[in-house]
Order: structure tokens, then C-alpha cells, then sequence
């Protein structure tokens, strides 16, 4: 059975970030955690970038047209309400 490559990856901090870090008992498993959970939080339409390019302003126009936006009322939060469906908001699917 082959093993998982690896590879060291560096960046540059603040040293004030720097004295924090220091702190952490296993700095890696934190710092590749934190990469992980951030990963899984990007936009799906600008992938993180926070701008849409000409093709998907206008991806996004189109779909907008049918999904206005609204503010959940349990948490404050806005996102998309598909027009063509009656929908819930993620906190009355909790329930």
C-alpha cells in the first residue's frame, strides 16, 4: 500500500499571528484544518475570488430574476428563495 504524498507549503504572517500560532500544540493539523474549513465555505459562484466575471454576472442575473434574496428570520442571514418552489428556510428544516 503506497503512501500519501505530502508536501510542505510556507506563507507569510504577521508576527503578531506568528506569537499566536506558536501557541498551538500541532500547528499543521491547526493551520490544515483551518485551510480544510475555509475550503468548504467559498462561494460556489466566484469560488472565493468575491467578483464575478462578464459570463457569470450574468449566469447570476439570470438566475436572480426567478431567486430573490430574503433575510432569514432566526439568524439574520440572507440567501436565495427559488420562486418556482415553496422553500424553507435551513433553520425550519432543523426543526
Amino acid at each position: 500500500m503506497s503512501e500519501v504524498k505530502q508536501a510542505t507549503i510556507s506563507f507569510k504572517a504577521e508576527e503578531s499571528l506568528v506569537d499566536i500560532l506558536r501557541m498551538i500544540p500541532n500547528r499543521s493539523e491547526f493551520i490544515r484544518e483551518a485551510i480544510l474549513s475555509a475550503l468548504d465555505n467559498v462561494c460556489p459562484l466566484c469560488r472565493g475570488t468575491g467578483i464575478l466575471n462578464p459570463k457569470q454576472k450574468s449566469h447570476w442575473e439570470q438566475f436572480a430574476a426567478d431567486h430573490p434574496m430574503a433575510e432569514c428570520h432566526k439568524c439574520n442571514e440572507w440567501y436565495p428563495v427559488c420562486s418556482h418552489q415553496a422553500s424553507a428556510t435551513p433553520h425550519e428544516e432543523e426543526e
